[in-house]
Order: C-alpha cells, then structure tokens, then sequence
C-alpha cells in the first residue's frame, strides 16, 4: 500500500513551514497538485519555492482539476461528484509516480484538517491510499497575528465557519473562511468588527479592519480589485459583536 503525505504548508510564507513538515518532505516519491491553470500559477509557484529551500530535486506533478459544476441545484452533491473526479484523477497520477509501497506528497495550505478536501479525497481514492498528516500553520492563525488581535474574548466561544452559512451564525468570534460573495454585508451589523485578510504570508498580503459599517465596502471592492489582478484570491475574515454594554448599530 502507498502512503499519502499531507504536509500542511501555512498560509502562504513559505517561513510558515514547520520544522516536522521540513522533514516529512524527504519521505515523499513525488509531490501531487490538482492543477486548475494558469490562473492560480502563483500557487504554483509558492509550493516549487518551498520544494527547492527544503526538499531540493523533489519531483512536483500537476494533475488537471476536474471542472466543478458551480451552478448544481443541488451543492453537496456537486461537491461529492467533483472530489470523487479528483480522486479518480489523483489516483491515476499516483499509480504511474509512486511504486507500491511508496509515499505521494501532497502540500496542503494552512492545516489539512480545516476546510480542506484533501484527506476527504484521498480517503475515496480507488486505489489504497494510508494517510498520514503533519498539521500546519492555519490562515486563522496567520489572520490574526497579522492583524495583531486575539481570537476571542475573556470565556467566548470561537466559531469557525463558510460565508455560506453565517447567517446561522450569533456573531459574538466568528472566523469566515469560503466566502466570495462578502456575506458580512448582509448578515453583520454595521458596528461589528471585521479583521479581514487576503494572500496572507505572500507578497500581495491584504489587511483591513473597522467596523463593517466603515470598511464593509471598501473590503467587497477590494477583493473584487485583487481577484481580477491575479485571477484568484485566498481570504479570511474574524468577525465579532460588540460586547455586552456597547452601543448596538442598526
């Protein structure tokens, strides 16, 4: 059976990685990566940067990504289908790459263990696949050491979650990952706080924070801007309620 090597990577700089990731990467035969094109060529990029200062001469396959139906009625299942295709794709790769008995890399962001279907993909692979994971720096973590501001509260909850389903959410420390359409600005409060970051670690890194009501905008054009320049964008944002005994807005 070959083992699959989940080395989280941080959020961007390749300074992130972490001395135990360092060493994993000498186990791998090859590195895989799902390719989506020239567009996210900058991930690319950043995953060689990292091969060549710590695992020189490791070998980086790209395999083609599988079009995502982002447009199904029916989201889960579409999102079920496309990893299956993943896999399948992966799966393929590994064969011809990695002798049995081998180990695949695979250069996860942030941590494999959040928002991240990597495992989930290796774990429906048609071929045997062992996991193994080495955790990484996250971009919650990244987020708020940039913005030099803690997670939460004295005794509150933290609350990770999707744009898609914030609405859900009571807003007291909430971490928003997946979110392209800037829900904030119809689910927050215009007194709410927002710590928000895109391309953390990297040379385009992006900082803005305010309340929603003074930076909401200027944070849904910007990440509109940044998308367009470099045909992707990676971003995060903390939102929280003021607490109990502050002003209350709208």
């Amino acid at each position: 059976m070959r083992t699959a090597l989940l080395i989280g990577i941080g959020a961007g700089d390749p300074t992130q990685v972490t001395v135990q990731a360092i060493e994993a990467m000498s186990a791998a035969d090859a590195f895989f990566v799902l390719d989506k094109g020239a567009t996210t060529g900058t991930l690319k990029g950043i995953r060689q940067e990292i091969l060549d200062a710590y695992a020189p001469g490791a070998r980086l396959v790209l395999v083609p990504d599988p079009p995502r139906d982002r447009d199904a009625a029916d989201y889960v299942a579409a999102v079920d289908d496309w990893h299956d295709r993943r896999a399948a794709a992966l799966a393929e790769a590994v064969t011809r790459e990695v002798p049995d008995g081998g180990v695949a890399g695979f250069l996860v962001w942030g941590d494999p263990s959040l928002y991240d279907s990597t495992l989930r993909i290796v774990q429906r692979s048609p071929i045997p696949l062992q996991p193994r994971m080495i955790p990484g720096i996250t971009s919650v973590q990244a987020l708020t050491a940039a913005h030099a501001v803690l997670l939460n509260r004295v005794g509150e909850p933290i609350h990770i979650t999707t744009g898609r389903r914030l609405a859900e959410d009571d807003g007291r420390n909430t971490v928003v990952m997946l979110d392209a359409d800037c829900t904030f600005l119809r689910t927050a409060r215009p007194d709410d706080e927002i710590y928000w970051g895109a391309y953390l670690g990297t040379e385009h890194e992006i900082l803005l924070s305010g309340t929603v009501g003074a930076v909401g905008e200027e944070i849904a054009r910007t990440r509109a801007a940044a998308r367009a320049e470099h045909g992707w964008i990676m971003d995060v944002y903390l939102l929280r309620r003021p607490e109990d005994g502050e002003a209350q807005g709208g």
